[in-house]
């Protein structure tokens, strides 16, 4: 971020604004879509993709992060595919849609605290998750989530629990597949500068404590075992003094360690245990889980998300400042000794990983990881299945000039192995700058898709993907 309002634009063309980046403004509804292959039978439901996408153009400098929230979706059923696309209607978008232009700065912009709702805009561009009947797109800066029906992705309005929610929610809530309860953290530029709780299965809010932290962080996910949520204190931060003077400027301070926060399921803030570790930066977890006296955590850590210089001899994806070369990684927290061994895990970088969500916080062994493509944006070049028991990986490689995203996990009808089932995801081709749903064999990624469905326009490459099978599209409540 930054504390220079004066320029309008970046000095070279910005490169998360064109090519496979470049926002769609149509919004439309394609029936029988053309498939190549064959989808296969017991899939059933909706496979959608979040995605920044500004809808008009930006003031000021442009940030990835920034665009209006956009949902993809592919609704299968009886083995023909539906695509449809949809702007996030959050309220921010429909006072500039009234406008007729941007009113709203982005993050590489002095906040106007004046702003209601915050000093930047939420636009519900993050993530998404299903749970007790709602589908909600969450955005990473915290705040309302935004319920949206499925499968014909229409806005439903903000939802903040029937207005029980302390503060707000950030994006990566997770849903503990053995008892329903839906884990949730927020945080903020003031004190308290996190919050933390629980809904029960029925979506009724059930826990809620403030976590006290040294200042404000920035938070991106979390992670569950049977009885623990972990919660993260790292070293990449906003500026304090700045932030006091009412300006926004992202540090990473490499003199303090990562710390890894311990909480019971429902403990107040301070019954919650620090660990440290070697400094960090983590986007996301994969998985978490108790083995013994340690709790095992595996995720994509950054040894150094912001570069001291312009220069990427190396080709590592940046987006403006920061720089995203995640290794797969692990961590052991002995409960007991208060120590934390680490070991690095892979050195191909990758991000947005998923795993079977039937068996999130307790052990598992398979990971799908999009690998990151040595290009100066964000593009990912081939998915990579990890096994983090043996070191074992597979790869699907999508081929020249072809990008993917996150590849959501979805299980077989019946599937009893971790890993029987099938990775979904959106792949582009920079050939013919076409769109297709690519449908992958998860115990098999090397062969190829089973199935490909042509997609009748350009999907940008976005963020985070949700599989909503049928049987859950069916126990929507809109109440």
């Amino acid at each position: 971020m930054t504390t220079d309002r004066a320029a309008t634009a970046d000095a070279e063309p910005n490169g998360y604004l064109t090519g496979p980046f470049s926002p769609v403004h149509r919004e439309i509804t394609a029936e029988n879509l053309v498939v190549e292959g064959e989808i296969p039978a017991d899939v059933a439901g909706s496979f959608v993709r979040n995605s920044p996408n500004p809808k008009f153009a930006p003031q000021g400098r442009y940030h990835w992060f920034d665009g209006d929230g956009m949902l993809h979706g592919v609704h299968i059923a009886g083995g023909k595919a539906t695509y449809r696309n949809r702007f996030v209607r959050t309220a921010g978008l429909m006072e500039e849609t009234e406008a007729g232009h941007a009113l709203h700065t982005g993050i590489l912009e002095r906040p106007d605290y004046r702003k209601p709702g915050g000093p930047f805009k939420n636009t519900g561009n993050t993530d998404l998750h299903f749970h007790a009947g709602k589908f909600l797109a969450l955005w990473w800066l915290c705040g309302d989530a935004h319920q949206v029906r499925l499968p014909d992705l229409e806005t439903l309005g903000a939802f903040n629990f029937g207005g029980a929610l302390a503060r707000g929610i950030s994006a990566h809530p997770k849903t503990d597949p053995r008892t329903g309860e839906l884990i949730f953290f927020d945080y903020a530029m003031q004190p308290p500068f996190m919050y933390y709780g629980v809904a029960d299965a029925c979506g009724e809010i059930v826990h809620q404590t403030p976590i006290e932290m040294p200042g404000p962080r920035l938070q991106h996910d979390i992670a569950i075992t049977e009885h623990y949520t972990l919660l993260f204190d790292m070293p990449m931060y906003w500026d304090p003094e700045l932030l006091r003077q009412g300006k926004t400027k992202v540090v990473f301070n490499r003199d303090l360690p990562g710390r890894i926060g311990v909480i019971p399921r429902r403990g107040n803030g301070d019954t919650i245990r620090w660990f440290e570790a070697a400094p960090f930066y983590m986007y996301h977890t994969i998985n978490a889980y108790e083995e013994g006296d340690e709790i095992v955590l595996v995720g994509c850590r950054i040894d150094n998300p912001i570069p001291e210089s312009r220069e990427n001899p190396l080709r590592r994806a940046r987006l403006t400042f920061l720089e995203l070369h995640p290794l797969l990684h692990r961590w052991r927290i002995n409960l007991v000794t208060g120590t934390v061994k680490e070991e690095s895990l892979d050195d191909v970088a990758s991000e947005f990983p998923r795993t079977n969500d039937r068996l999130l916080g307790a052990a598992q062994r398979y990971s799908y990881n999009p690998r990151i493509a040595r290009e100066p944006q964000l593009l990912f070049d081939g998915l990579i299945k990890y096994d983090t028991t043996t070191g074992a990986s597979w790869t699907c490689d999508y081929g020249p000039r072809r990008w993917g995203g996150e590849a959501v996990f979805v299980p077989r009808a019946g599937a009893t192995e971790e890993d029987a089932g099938y990775c979904m995801n959106f792949v582009y081709n920079g050939d013919d700058d076409s769109s297709e749903l690519w449908i992958l064999d998860a115990q098999d990624l090397p062969s190829g898709p089973l199935a490909k469905i042509g997609i009748p326009q350009r999907v940008p490459i976005g963020y985070h993907t949700c599989w909503v099978g049928q049987d859950e599209i069916d126990t929507q409540i809109f109440a």
